[in-house]
């Protein structure tokens, strides 16, 4: 089964907590803070390779998580750093962001990375807080929060030579005489409903990539037949073979309607390089193929006449193919892909402050979830540093807009305290 679109979810690894820990050790006077970092939480890649050539795994798991980073432990020890996770994905993906829509990546060569979403900062434990004056500090930082996206990957196949042709020209049959393909051959129209890559190997030793590519037909642009659906895939092709069936009446109509329908699609492609093969000569008389011959000679003189069946004339357009790989170098097709910041981002410093009752309100965010948890309610310490940090935030300006009064009760995680201006 081909797959060429699927969207995916990911979340980078979470920040372990800091610790606050104390040295207990005999005949070691008062031996301080001893609390150490939370660990880094993992990474979110994407990784180009060649094993794969669909997003079919894609539609089996779809969400993808980095392992979280473990909490700071005692006697100053740090926590493990949460495993990075590399998603596979075939050569040619385009990577989009759902959210903002901008085009994050092109994975077009073999083993190239990029990062999606960075795991989130170790917080630190309070063994990092002591000071000359604060030589018992009692906090610490909670770990930073990972990144959660949503993306959509698109696949454009990464090809050397693409083959168009009308419905039952006889391109797989071509594709699986030339190369080491078996495409499913019949004799009714769109047969093929998936491109098909062959691999086509050179006397040298070396190969190319060539993609069979569904029928297109008259009307395509407006989603008729199989449509404009699969048409991308050949936009990184070197040179196209177009194949044209004489044994159908008007071998020339259905050579031009093929040029227009891809000029609708995109103009750069209708004017790619194309090789013109007439096949099936079997099936028509001689006089009739080279009239034929002699039309489309006036059109491009790069024209070869085969029987893909019986592989009349397949060695000839075999070499050329060869030689014109070698000529033609890979089109250079310009992605716009734009600075991932998101990638990035680890901060979740917005909260939001809501109004229970008349006297009581809750205030919900990522960052002061978070920082209530590493709170001791019953250290004063504790809750002065926690005071300042939602002042420095603006949470108390966020209250009094929301109308707060002096004596209202505001719950912050497992912290619950008076309002007083």
């Amino acid at each position: 089964m081909f797959l060429d679109k699927a969207r995916i979810k990911i979340l980078s690894g979470k920040g372990g907590n800091g610790m606050v820990a104390w040295r207990r050790e005999k005949y070691v006077d008062k031996g301080g803070p001893a609390g150490g970092d939370g660990g880094k939480g993992g990474d979110v890649y994407l990784v180009a390779t060649t094993d794969i050539s669909t997003l079919l795994d894609f539609q089996y798991q779809s969400i993808f998580k980095a392992e979280n980073g473990e909490n700071g432990r005692g006697k100053s020890q740090h926590g493990h750093c949460g495993k990075d996770i590399c998603i596979n994905v075939p050569l040619g993906t385009i990577v989009k962001d759902v959210a903002t829509g901008k085009i994050i990546a092109d994975l077009t060569e073999d083993g190239q990375k990029v990062l999606v979403a960075k795991g989130g900062r170790g917080g630190r434990g309070n063994a990092r807080f002591a000071t000359a004056q604060k030589r018992a500090p009692q906090f610490c930082e909670p770990g930073e929060s990972g990144i959660e996206r949503t993306l959509d990957l698109e696949l454009k196949l990464i090809a050397d030579v693409g083959l168009l042709g009308m419905p039952n020209a006889g391109k797989s049959t071509l594709i699986s005489v030339i190369s080491s393909a078996k495409p499913k051959i019949a004799d009714y129209p769109f047969t093929t409903l998936v491109p098909n890559l062959g691999v086509v190997k050179k006397h040298s030793g070396d190969s190319y990539v060539v993609a069979d590519i569904p029928g297109l037909i008259e009307g395509a642009s407006e989603g008729t037949g199989l449509g404009h659906e699969f048409l991308r895939h050949v936009e990184r092709c070197r040179f196209l073979l177009h194949i044209v069936d004489l044994s159908l009446e008007n071998p020339m109509e259905n050579y031009l309607k093929i040029n227009e329908e891809l000029a609708k699609h995109d103009t750069r492609l209708a004017q790619v390089y194309q090789v013109l093969v007439l096949n099936k000569i079997d099936s028509v008389l001689e006089e009739d193929v080279e009239k034929y011959y002699q039309e489309f000679k006036a059109i491009n003189p790069d024209v070869f006449l085969i029987s893909a069946v019986t592989r009349n004339g397949v060695s000839e357009l075999l070499n050329f193919m060869n030689t014109k790989v070698d000529e033609i170098p890979k089109p250079e097709i310009e992605v716009e892909v734009e600075e991932d910041d998101a990638a990035f981002d680890n901060d979740d410093s917005a909260f939001s402050v809501y109004k229970v009752d008349k006297k009581s309100f809750v205030v919900e965010g990522g960052k002061l979830f978070r920082l209530a948890n590493v709170t001791d309610a019953r250290n004063a310490e504790q809750i002065y540093r926690f005071q300042n940090i939602l002042k420095s935030m603006g949470v108390f300006e966020a209250l009094v807009q929301a109308g707060a009064k002096d004596g209202d009760s505001v719950k912050i995680g497992h912290i619950e305290f008076d309002y007083y201006e």
